[in-house]
């Protein structure tokens, strides 16, 4: 699976690739409800789902996201939909698909998995193999609507990572998987940015790529980054990071990243060694298109240390996952996003 497929074919055509911004987001400025499935958009308002990813590919995104972050059964389980899995996904697939198809560049599609929202035995009632079906059910799904790759992603947990794989392994699809370090700079599960390239090491197909999405802003995903690369040198490591911090305006929430930051976050993202670059939470095309203009005109620098981040992006909102690093830490704020 090296190189026969689309996302690696591009990857070594282009250097650097941009993935899309934040779907959620986006769909709430569209009208969806708190609280309201996106997933079943995909059937109710699928115009909404393709203006999303022809916007995307209009700011110049060579990767966009299925609607189906929350599509394994566990999630529409919540919504009475548990029995819709495979049509919801297939769908998602299928109107990703078709916006690429027509795009003007090369795009890939990568088939959005998202947490169970479950805990695995011994902290939870879920076991390894319900993970590994219920990921499986999804992703024939995805398979079906003709996604390019299995997209992993917001995950803290090693072993519902590896669940996922083998689920993507079992579809005979190739993967790719992100967690967010937005715990102390590890996931909520305690895994370090360090060990994220050892999750899937013994698993029949590595994954295309791994990485770090969402968390709490801009110069912390950097920070995961940093040690991700350093660890996994050679390694095609993705950063999809929230655009600033969420911040409330009355009922509203905002976040605070301007274009301008967000350009200056993928030239220290490319700098640190990251090969897809996007944006999660919060980032719109106005910021995508920042940051498709800051890859197209790289010029590369130096390798960033976390004190660079800092002193470019400003604070880091967590407290470092590794506490090896004091002169960065006295200049951390300590301000939860």
């Amino acid at each position: 699976m090296t190189m026969t497929n689309p996302l690696s074919e591009l990857l070594a055509e282009k250097g650097v690739l941009m993935a899309d911004g934040a779907t959620g987001t986006n769909l709430f400025n569209m009208g969806l409800e708190a609280g309201e499935p996106p997933e079943l958009w995909n059937e109710d308002k699928p115009e909404n789902i393709v203006k999303l990813h022809q916007d995307f590919v209009d700011a110049g995104a060579d990767i966009i996201l299925t609607n189906s972050f929350g599509g394994t059964r566990h999630r529409l389980k919540l919504h009475k939909a548990e029995d819709r899995v495979f049509e919801l996904n297939k769908k998602a697939g299928e109107i990703a698909r078709s916006v690429a198809d027509k795009a003007d560049h090369k795009v890939i599609v990568g088939g959005s998995v998202g947490p169970t929202g479950e805990l695995l035995i011994p902290l939870g009632a879920m076991s390894y193999e319900d993970a590994v079906s219920s990921f499986k059910e999804q992703m024939e799904g995805l398979k079906a609507g003709g996604v390019d790759v299995i997209w992993i992603e917001t995950m803290s947990s090693p072993d519902e990572i590896r669940a996922a794989a083998e689920a993507a392994i079992a579809v005979d699809m190739p993967y790719v998987y992100t967690g967010s370090f937005d715990t102390a700079g590890k996931t909520m599960m305690g895994l370090h940015p360090k060990d994220m390239g050892a999750v899937a090491d013994d698993m029949a197909s590595m994954p295309l790529a791994f990485g770090a999405n969402c968390g709490v802003g801009a110069p912390d995903i950097l920070s995961s980054l940093i040690d991700m690369t350093a660890a996994s040198p050679d390694a095609t490591v993705i950063v999809k990071g929230n655009c600033g911090i969420p911040e409330y305006h009355g009922a509203e929430i905002r976040y605070s990243g301007t274009p301008a930051l967000m350009a200056e976050y993928a030239h220290l993202a490319i700098d640190a060694g990251a090969k897809i670059i996007g944006g999660c939470c919060g980032t719109s095309c106005d910021h995508l298109k920042s940051i498709r203009a800051a890859i197209d005109s790289h010029t590369p620098g130096p390798r960033p240390t976390v004190d660079d981040v800092v002193t470019r992006l400003g604070p880091l909102r967590n407290k470092a996952a590794d506490d090896g690093a004091p002169a960065a830490e006295r200049r951390r704020s300590r301000r939860r996003g």
